[in-house]
């Protein structure tokens, strides 16, 4: 079982030395660790503050996002709003063009037909004139071809004049 025990003096050494070695860890080795250590500790701490700094400029960026998009969406409506009324306006504007144009040309038919209609009873009434005197002179000289007939004429006539 000695073997398994250390002696007495190697326990010793082995004191002394960890107490060599904890001195000199102590004296060169503790402050640049726990330097090393707050050092590495501020800059994760720096990392997160930057981190949570930027996801705050990410959700201001993206509500600014939502508001343009908003902006954006509303203008847009207004736009093709506008754009509907002023195509209706167009429309209607040309439609009642069309329509008084329309309605000129009517009248000016309608007038152009009056005007042919009347020249067109004036020509039969010239025609119907023509004819009618053809036809009375045929008939007088039928009448007047007869010696008594044109007596019975004349005679005729001067009874109208007496008793008018």
């Amino acid at each position: 079982m000695e073997l398994l025990t250390p002696g007495f003096g190697l326990v010793v050494w082995t004191v002394i030395t960890f107490l060599i070695l904890f001195f000199l860890l102590k004296r060169f080795a503790w402050k640049p660790i726990l330097g090393a250590v707050h050092d590495r500790e501020t800059s994760i701490k720096s990392a997160l503050d930057s981190a949570e700094a930027a996801r705050r400029e990410m959700e201001n960026l993206q509500a600014d996002n939502e508001r343009i998009l908003q902006e954006a969406r509303t203008e847009r409506d207004s736009i093709i709003k506008e754009a509907r009324s002023m195509k209706d306006k167009m429309i209607a504007d040309a439609s009642d063009e069309a329509q008084a144009k329309a309605d000129q040309i009517i009248k000016q038919a309608q007038a152009a037909i009056l005007s042919e209609k009347q020249a067109a009873i004036a020509d039969i009434k010239n025609q119907v004139a023509n004819l009618s005197i053809d036809i009375a002179e045929k008939v007088v000289r039928e009448e007047l071809s007869n010696k008594e007939k044109q007596a019975k004429l004349v005679e005729d006539m001067l009874g109208d004049v007496t008793l008018n």
